[in-house]
């Protein structure tokens, strides 16, 4: 039996009688098929959860039930990823991924070794656009509660302000000598995840992040993508914390 299919909606509705509509309304009624008696999921995309039964299907919407209710309690700790802009289709892969592994926000870096670079005007706000839809999609996917955040792109310096504030910051790196699973990781709190790019992170870059207070670490001995490397970390993170308990 497969679970439930998940729509994103702007706000649950109450108990009773409601319609999906709009985007998600055409999707469920011509792409998913849905038919009476179905279930599915409403969320909001911030921890809200409405469990909900299909009454009729027309061309463009979905009248549903709602029978229950929920608040999702937001995975503790929390990690951002500071993701370094990757060529193509695998920085939509990368973001894909992590967001299916729990992640709960996504910062994209302008790392020196990018090759893409995502500036300024049209091309860069249409780059976004397709990491933020691609988010959407895999959180969808994932029948997640918690939609990620996927935040305007930040240069090394910016960055290095974000790990001076988050909990715990992480910069993945294949020559560093301590592993994450030497890492005291908090309970409560932000863990900043920080992943180069393909050609890696320069040493000026490292520098910076670690007198800002990162931490190199390795997750073992192979050398993983810039575009899975996250997803990796994420499941480590997962048993290694009470993030999946």
């Amino acid at each position: 039996m497969s679970t439930a299919p998940l729509f994103l909606v702007d706000a649950l509705p109450a108990a009773g009688p409601a319609r999906l509509d709009g985007p998600e309304g055409r999707h469920a009624a011509t792409v998913k098929r849905l038919r009476p008696g179905e279930a599915v999921l409403l969320s909001d995309g911030r921890g809200g959860l409405a469990h909900a039964v299909v009454d009729a299907a027309g061309r463009d919407a979905v009248d549903l039930t709602v029978t229950r209710r929920a608040d999702a309690e937001p995975p503790a700790p929390r990690v951002l990823l500071a993701q370094a802009l990757v060529k193509g289709d695998r920085g939509e892969l990368a973001v894909e991924l992590a967001t299916e592994a729990g992640v709960d926000g996504i910062l994209p870096w302008r790392a020196a070794r990018c090759v893409a670079r995502w500036e300024e005007g049209p091309r860069g706000a249409k780059a976004l656009a397709r990491w933020r839809t691609t988010v959407r999609e895999a959180t969808k996917q994932a029948r997640r509660p918690w939609m990620p955040e996927v935040e305007e792109p930040v240069t090394t310096t910016a960055l290095a302000g974000r790990v001076a504030a988050a909990d715990l910051a992480i910069v993945l790196h294949e020559a560093a000598a301590e592993r994450l699973t030497d890492v005291a990781l908090p309970e409560r709190g932000d863990v900043l995840l920080v992943v180069g790019p393909e050609g890696g992170v320069t040493d000026a870059e490292l520098e910076s992040l670690v007198a800002a207070g990162a931490r190199p670490v390795r997750l073992g001995p192979e050398v993983l993508r810039a575009s899975t490397a996250a997803a990796v970390a994420l499941g480590a993170l997962g048993v290694l914390t009470r993030r999946w308990g």
